[in-house]
């Protein structure tokens, strides 16, 4: 087996591009020629075949046996962009073979997350014998057990892990069960959807335009979901942001058109901008208006729905922005919370569909576990976000005596308790991360990719780094550190917040932009040699290209 500086000089020499872009490639597991075309030059031909995953004839021959006996089905899905994207896909494929159908949106306030009683119970009333769940249900058990009772069926289309015990579907097809040969198991729930209309089409020899055509939405799941880009959703994601930029489907151009967006789009403005617009529905309001919007055909249709979320996205900025500065605030006022491993925050009137993101705008500021609490009804609930390493799902586990009901993942959780319980839950969960918490997990870590010199920052260097795209988790943007640069007497503060830089190494000068970096300009201002770390891209202005830094961090050199 090749050393990796052997394995980047040969990638490097049969692909004719820099050693500095080949050393990345080889340590991202990219590193041979076959490799290295497979990643630069995706093809759909080289998605899996989606009759490889299990159960997927048991759900396809359910959907047969409900269209040839004219059963009324239920696209039914959770409220974020993941779930939302899958019912608008799968309901306008179904659609346009069969018209018995309708899909339903759970209200995050009042069902909850994922498949609820009162789905099950609509479904019944309203005489639906089979319900398709996307994004959902894997979990459902007890739930899937009540619909049994009445006579309708599930299929379930999931990518959340199992528990032991598996909700009595006529089909679950997810690539995490135990028992599933599909050979890429990190697929969103949208894209699990899309391997069951694959199988659909190649089943009643439809076009492959009949799916493909929804690669759109799949690729905006794919960027909300913080899913990796790799494999399978690397190809998904690359046709998809085609897709989004050549053609998207009218409700996504209704989003781009009110955002101001007007460029070409990048996997950044849909996790950034729209994506977020997205989830405010859910969080602010009913996400059903999102389906409404992305399976409208006519543009006026489509902005009017497209400006109620963009409503509900400012309210939700304003509550994220209003709740965040109290919670720093009660936090910045009492020295024993400063002093702590962890963050605890309560105030009964915060809005609830934001707490998440305030928790992780917390740890921008004190970086350790932080949960944000407020009321619903007569409970408290919260969210909680981790750092870096750190399993909070096992923390919060720990503290489980002081909880009504709690669930999640390494990184994230929600947890529902008692007003009274609350203070002895926030000591609790201080002791529990207290006790397993390294000094390195509460310190962020920026990983580089490389050290790099100015000489080799170049417009074709940057174009092959563009052809990376899309980044993403497992595929995130190159970051490099430069290492004896200098200050040119050009730089400045603006905005009171952000530094513009002019930085030179050797012969090289280069400008570059450090947002929310102004309390390092003094560094600047040593005149000492400086380790820059930063990522690329390329500014026009005036009808110049020029290479420009985004500065993450300096440091005086050698410190």
């Amino acid at each position: 087996m090749l050393a990796d500086s052997e394995k980047v000089k040969a990638l490097s020499q049969s692909l004719n591009i820099s050693p500095t872009i080949c050393k990345i490639l080889v340590s991202r597991g990219i590193d041979s020629f076959d490799k290295a075309r497979q990643f630069f030059r995706p093809q759909l031909s080289s998605l899996h075949d989606p009759w490889l995953m299990k159960d997927m004839l048991k759900a396809v021959k359910r959907i047969q046996q409900a269209i040839d006996e004219k059963e009324k089905i239920l696209i039914y899905g959770d409220y974020d962009v993941d779930g939302t994207t899958a019912v608008a896909s799968f309901y306008q494929f179904l659609l346009a073979i069969y018209d018995n159908i309708d899909f339903y949106i759970p209200h995050r306030y009042k069902e909850g997350y994922g498949v609820s009683k009162a789905g099950i119970d609509y479904a019944a009333e309203n005489n639906f014998t089979l319900i398709i769940s996307l994004d959902c249900g894997v979990k459902s058990v007890t739930l899937i057990r009540y619909a049994q009772l009445l006579n309708i069926d599930f299929i379930v289309c999931d990518h959340h892990l199992p528990d032991a015990e598996l909700p009595p579907a006529v089909a679950i097809l997810n690539p995490k069960q135990a028992g599933c040969e599909y050979p890429f198991k990190e697929l969103c729930g949208c894209g699990v959807g899309f391997k069951f209309m694959q199988a659909i089409a190649s089943e009643i020899n439809l076009p492959d335009q009949s799916y493909l055509q929804y690669l759109d939405l799949v690729a905006t799941a794919i960027a909300a979901d913080i899913v990796p880009i790799t494999g399978e959703n690397r190809i998904l994601s690359f046709y998809g942001l085609k897709k989004v930029n050549e053609d998207a489907c009218t409700g996504i151009k209704a989003l781009i058109q009110l955002a101001g967006l007007q460029k070409k789009l990048s996997i950044n403005n849909l996790v950034f901008v729209v994506a977020p617009r997205i989830n405010a529905a859910g969080r602010m309001d009913d996400a059903r208006k999102v389906v409404q919007l992305l399976i409208e055909k006519d543009i006026n249709n489509a902005l009017v729905f497209a400006e109620m979320l963009h409503n509900d996205n400012t309210d939700r900025k304003e509550a994220d922005s209003s709740i965040t500065e109290e919670a720093l605030g009660i936090i910045k006022n009492n020295a024993e919370m400063i002093s702590r491993k962890t963050t605890v925050v309560f105030r009964d009137h915060w809005h609830k569909g934001v707490v998440g993101i305030v928790a992780s705008r917390l740890i921008e500021n004190y970086y350790r576990p932080t949960v944000v609490l407020t009321r619903s009804g007569d409970i408290v609930a919260g969210s909680a976000r981790s750092v870096a390493g750190f399993n909070l799902y096992e923390a919060i586990h720990a503290c489980r005596g002081h909880l009504l009901g709690y669930g999640g993942h390494f990184a994230a959780a929600g947890m529902t308790m008692l007003p009274e319980k609350v203070d002895a839950f926030s000591l609790e969960f201080e002791k529990v991360v207290s006790g397993i918490i390294t000094e390195d997990q509460l310190t962020p870590e920026i990983v580089v990719d490389a050290v790099i010199e100015f000489k080799e920052l170049t417009e074709p260097f940057n174009n092959i780094i563009c052809q990376m795209e899309p980044f993403g988790p497992e595929n995130m943007r190159p970051v490099f550190i430069a290492k004896n640069v200098f200050e040119t007497d050009y730089s400045k503060i603006l905005k009171e917040q952000h530094i513009r830089f002019v930085l030179k190494q050797n012969a090289i000068t280069l400008t570059g932009i450090g947002f929310g970096m102004a309390d390092k300009f003094t560094l600047l201002q040593m005149q000492k040699p400086l380790d820059i770390i930063f990522t690329i891209d390329l500014n026009e202005w005036n009808g110049e290209k020029n290479i420009q830094l985004k500065v993450i961090d300096l440091k005086i050199g050698g410190t």
